[in-house]
């Protein structure tokens, strides 16, 4: 599911933005300037992920009236004949 609406980059910046939180810990007794620069990189990068979440719910176009296409690069496949549960 994750592959197939392209949320792998939104993953990788929430876990890259978890071992920052690990990092800003373990520099964090220190007092450092480095510390806070790592805090800040971690929070940008959790924020990054949350938008890259919402990308295929923003982006998403509709097929039809019944249904949504989550991925939009994807092309919808024609068929001759399709039903939907409307009278």
């Amino acid at each position: 599911m994750i592959k197939v609406l392209k949320l792998q980059k939104a993953v990788y910046a929430i876990i890259l933005g978890i071992l920052g939180l690990i990092a800003f810990k373990i520099i964090e007794p220190s007092n450092s300037a480095a510390s806070v620069w790592v805090l800040k990189i971690s929070g940008l990068l959790f924020l990054v992920g949350a938008l890259w979440f919402l990308y295929p719910i923003l982006f998403a176009k509709k097929v039809n009236d019944a249904e949504v296409q989550l991925d939009p690069e994807k092309q919808p496949e024609r068929t001759a004949h399709t039903t939907t549960n409307q009278p």
